[in-house]
């Protein structure tokens, strides 16, 4: 028990100190009249495609006077970010009007970059005392003309911000083009632009603690929280109708099969046995790759741990809108963090199983989710090196994550094992495995595996599937999502249908007097993360714009990865409540 406290102890502490790493990147600077407030520049790419970034002045802008590149925390670097200083000086509270940035003498190869640019809806990305500017390279004029060859390209070459200021701080900037201001680069042919811009500072009531909450509004608005309580309600509804049929339906038929067995000890103790009570004598013997099965339950519950620590970050307001990179750094720190009860749960579990090989079963928990991950990792890098593309992790960063999974994450993995090991736990079984397993009787098509996955992950997938829109949106495109209060609810209700709609399978599956149900309510469990990979092929093709090799690529891999989480997660949850309802009901009943 002490050792747990201090487990628990240690992982609040890494929480606490984590909440404040993450939100240490907020800038808190106070200005006089003109003073220099630091603008960088990001990055550019197809709006459509935000995997597909690539630097700034990749782009033949006008370079900087003095370029400077941003230090940049671990998540940055994993978001994409490449902060660099910009050409424009935003000096506070000086206003400027038509200043020149550079005079830039295109050559055909820098006009067709740019046309390029523009063809693919390019946009930029800046931060001004860390708020966001966003904008566009340029337009197409089309004219009614469907054919490409006949349309015009146009260069914005005048960039107008508006700043606003409360006393000695900078609140909100907007950054619009000049409609007027254009260079055309139809053609390939060399152009002489004289790139400008202005400056115009406003004062404004809205004090500093405020002024990120331009961004959350949109995800706020009152047509789109309707649809987030349409969801909930929907969910809601679910969870009530799933409820009731199982109180209603399987509790009356417990019931009754305890009456009977009841019934049938008293009166005819040679009576032969039926339905679920019929394979008591292997209801509890243990799966095939026992190995592997407690292996999938360590992953499990150390992902479920590592969700139910985000969402923790997320309800005491961490991920603000725009912090940059706060994200990925909570994941891979609090990843790293809790791979010791991994090892403990897997390793302890195995040993419950009878399982004599503990090395193997913790290299394999080691390696359960990590190796997939790495794989797609070094394909993708390797594809966005191959695009020059800020999603390419830099060396030094590669480095710093591979000393952590040595530092951290491994070692972390094999205490974790060894007190699992050492915990010597007993299985708890009401009932005594027999020697010989009873032979399973023919059972009809639609009691299988694949169908019963099928009906395990609709439930649960309907359940959250008018969410998932939202946090695609937010995670592949451009939309801001801060409803972490609601998002904790549907999560919390996926929890509660995923149990519920494997202990059902369970049931029927023992009635039917099949007793191979360890794997079974696994599989049924995590089934949802299958039906999560088939809504990514929904929305890849049906709800959004994005294209390309490298766009696909990422899109495909990374949610395989996330899905494949889901997957051992919910299938943890799945396995670990018919695990509990199964020894309920055998310890209600005699057992010879």
């Amino acid at each position: 028990m002490a050792r747990w406290n201090l487990v628990v102890l240690g992982l609040v502490l890494s929480l606490s100190m984590l909440a404040t790493l993450v939100r240490s990147d907020a800038s808190d600077h106070k200005y006089k009249p003109k003073d220099e407030v630091p603008l960088y520049a990001n990055k550019v790419g197809p709006f459509h495609n935000p995997s597909e970034t690539y630097r700034f002045l990749d782009l033949p802008f006008c370079q900087p006077d003095h370029l400077k590149e941003k230090k940049e925390a671990l998540g940055e670097v994993l978001n994409g970010d490449r902060l660099v200083s910009a050409p424009y000086k935003l000096d506070f509270l000086v206003d400027k009007d038509s200043t020149l940035v550079c005079n830039k003498q295109l050559t055909k190869k820098e006009v067709a970059q740019f046309r390029r640019a523009v063809v693919k809806d390019y946009y930029f990305q800046m931060y001004y005392d860390d708020l966001p500017v966003w904008g566009f390279l340029g337009k197409v004029e089309k004219k009614g003309k469907s054919d490409p060859s006949k349309h015009k390209y146009y260069l914005f070459k005048h960039m107008h911000f508006e700043i606003f200021y409360n006393k000695d701080r900078v609140i909100e900037i907007n950054a619009r083009t000049d409609p007027n201001a254009l260079v055309d680069i139809t053609e390939d042919k060399e152009a002489d632009v004289d790139f400008m811009y202005s400056v115009k500072w406003k004062e404004t009531n809205i004090p500093f603690e405020k002024r990120m909450e331009k961004y959350s509004q949109s995800s706020s608005l009152p047509h789109h929280l309707e649809i987030h309580w349409f969801s909930i309600i929907n969910s809601c509804v679910t969870v009530l109708l799933l409820t009731g049929f199982l109180a209603t339906i399987l509790m009356r038929v417990l019931k009754n099969d305890f009456v009977k067995y009841a019934h049938d000890e008293e009166t005819a103790d040679d009576q032969e046995e039926t339905g679920w009570k019929y394979i008591h004598g292997d209801v509890f013997r243990f799966p095939k790759y026992k190995s592997l099965f407690a292996a999938a339950l360590g992953c499990g519950t150390q992902l479920l741990t590592l969700a139910v620590f985000i969402f923790v970050l997320a309800l005491v307001g961490v991920f603000y809108p725009y912090n940059r990179g706060a994200l990925f750094t909570a994941l891979v720190v609090i990843y790293a963090l809790t791979s010791g009860i991994a090892g403990y749960t897997a390793s302890s579990f195995y040993g419950q199983l009878e399982g004599t090989n503990w090395v193997r079963n913790l290299l394999l928990t080691g390696a359960l989710f990590c190796g997939p991950l790495f794989l797609t990792f070094c394909f993708l890098n390797t594809v966005a090196i191959a695009y020059s593309a800020t999603a390419a992790l830099p060396f030094g960063t590669i480095v710093v994550i591979f000393l952590i999974w040595t530092l951290v994450t491994s070692p972390l993995l094999v205490l974790g094992g060894i007190a699992g090991k050492n915990s010597k736990t007993e299985f708890q079984a009401p009932c005594r495995t027999t020697k010989y397993p009873r032979e399973i009787p023919p059972l009809p098509w639609f009691r299988s595996t694949l169908p019963q996955m099928a009906m395990a992950g609709f439930l649960p997938f309907s359940a959250i599937y008018i969410e998932l829109y939202y946090i695609f949106a937010s995670v592949w495109g451009h939309r801001i999502y801060t409803i972490y209060s609601i998002l904790f609810i549907v999560f919390i209700i996926l929890l509660i249908v995923t149990a519920f709609i494997t202990v059902a399978l369970t049931y029927f599956q023992l009635a039917a007097e099949d007793h191979e149900w360890w794997w079974r309510s696994f599989l049924c469990g995590g089934s949802t993360g299958l039906f999560i990979y088939g809504y990514c092929l929904y929305y890849y093709y049906g709800r959004s714009d994005m294209s390309g090799f490298m766009q696909t690529s990422f899109f495909f891999g990374y949610m395989a990865c996330i899905c494949y989480g889901f997957f051992l997660m919910l299938g943890t949850v799945g396995f670990r409540v018919a695990l509990f309802f199964v020894r309920h009901i055998y310890r209600s009943i005699k057992c010879e």
